[in-house]
């Protein structure tokens, strides 16, 4: 990628509008960018350009809630390297009613359909009473960071269980106004949108991984907290990036050295069935959050917040073309590991 394609293309010209020329510039620096993204400035958006914005924006997003995969990314950027952004994670609660807020996936299934991702694979998390979904693009399935959408299952746990996290739900605000819905059907209609559609809605996309209910009691965090460190994590945390994860192309090495550095990486590696994926992570960092005490006053308390993680994956057969792809797909197994990285001690 050469920096005069990259500030002439149509993805830097996005960017540099919405979050300005010097923070586009950092982000290009930051993440790798193939050079299929660097499509000539034009009058209209193709999701493609519109999806890596979103994401690119997001990555930087996780970054600043996570210092450690800051300072990670910045031993990086110092010696001469990019990260390769493989996937993002986020949590929802499969609950109806959760004021105007749609339940589970389907509450990201609207934004990231349109946007050209489909459902790549289906994953069970039964230890945790969720289920995962991985979402990626369809147009350039190994050069786009895909999406891995957990839902929790409330109606799997105890009954004081629901009334709590229903307690904390039941005003969650839909983040999408009726402009951002009109747009995403435009997008999912014609593939692009002008280019100005596309400064308007970009802000409003990375807006919905945010929280969007109010401030949770804190006898209802604590109620959730002994059945399930995850909703307890989304009780604070709502749909932000649950992570941001790095393509490394030794994860075993990478974990020796940021152990080395003293940073809080997770010791033991988790490996997939067949042995294609292997991934660890940086422990959550440690954040105030506010809740709401008997009384209605506003109070304060440490909880685990977002992380980092590193991933290898291997290239491998596709029995269906013949061709050796990148292996994108996930496991149960370490994904379910990977989600303690958030447990209150972990």
């Amino acid at each position: 990628m050469s920096a005069t394609a990259a500030r002439q293309s149509l993805l830097w010209a996005l960017l540099s509008k919405v979050v300005g020329e010097s923070k586009t510039e950092a982000l290009f620096k930051m993440i790798q960018v193939d050079e299929v993204f660097l499509t000539p400035d034009a009058v209209s958006v193709p999701r493609l350009v519109l999806a890596q914005a979103m994401n690119m924006v997001l990555f930087d997003k996780n970054l600043e809630a996570v210092p450690e995969g800051k300072a990670y990314v910045t031993d990086k950027l110092a010696a001469g390297e990019q990260v390769v952004f493989d996937h993002g994670a986020l949590r929802t609660v499969k609950l109806e009613g959760m004021g105007s807020l749609p339940a589970g996936e389907l509450s990201f299934k609207r934004i990231l359909e349109p946007l050209g991702f489909v459902v790549g694979g289906v994953y069970p998390l039964p230890k945790l009473k969720m289920t995962g979904r991985a979402y990626v693009h369809q147009e350039a399935p190994e050069l786009v960071a895909q999406f891995f959408v957990s839902e929790l299952h409330v109606d799997e746990f105890s009954p004081s269980f629901q009334d709590a996290v229903r307690r904390v739900t039941k005003d969650s605000v839909d983040p999408l106004k009726a402009e951002d819905h009109a747009l995403l059907q435009q997008l999912a209609a014609d593939s692009a949108l002008p280019f100005e559609a596309a400064v308007r809605l970009l802000p409003a996309l990375v807006h919905a991984f945010g929280v969007h209910h109010p401030i949770p009691a804190l006898d209802d965090y604590n109620i959730i907290l002994k059945e399930s460190a995850e909703m307890a994590w989304i009780s604070t945390e709502g749909n932000c990036f649950n992570h941001a994860t790095d393509h490394v192309p030794d994860v075993f090495k990478l974990t020796e050295q940021q152990a080395a550095l003293g940073r809080s990486i997770k010791p033991q590696v988790e490996v997939s069935t067949d042995g294609s994926v292997r991934q660890t992570a940086f422990r959550a960092a440690q954040v105030k959050r506010a809740f709401r005490d008997e009384a209605g006053r506003v109070v304060e308390q440490v909880v685990p917040g977002s992380f980092y993680e590193f991933i290898t994956r291997d290239r491998v057969l596709d029995q269906s073309s013949g061709e050796m792809k990148m292996d994108l797909r996930f496991d149960s197994g370490n994904a379910q590991g990977i989600f303690k990285m958030t447990a209150a001690m972990c």
